[in-house]
């Protein structure tokens, strides 16, 4: 696996970590079809959170929420569907981001819900 990958993986472990700090359940992580690609789904308060991970060393160039893109949106929503399809789910859908900055000695999370619809 490159090195990107593997900071990718780590770095949606942390954001798994973080959301069941605050209380959610993770239903799922890494779901691939091939629509695309989800990173964490996660359930909290009558909501099913499809999240999108993204790390960054810094802003300095751009916020971590801008790389997700109107494709990559569709392509989530499109992967959500077909997860919602497969079971039967109650829960009200929600796509959030999670954006990591990684500076040494400062991890820094930033969870935007409802990033997009």
């Amino acid at each position: 696996m490159d090195k990107r990958k593997l900071a990718g993986r780590g770095g949606e472990a942390q954001a798994a970590a973080y959301l069941r700090s605050r209380g959610y359940e993770l239903l799922g992580m890494n779901y691939a079809c091939r629509a695309g690609e989800i990173d964490i789904i996660a359930a909290r308060d009558g909501f099913v959170a499809f999240v999108e991970v993204k790390l960054r060393a810094d802003a300095r160039f751009a916020q971590a929420r801008e790389a997700v893109t109107p494709a990559k949106q569709r392509r989530i929503k499109l992967a959500a569907l077909e997860w919602l399809s497969a079971r039967e789910c109650e829960l009200q859908p929600r796509f959030d981001v999670i954006e990591i900055y990684t500076r040494p000695g400062e991890d820094r999370i930033i969870h935007l819900e409802n990033a997009f619809e």
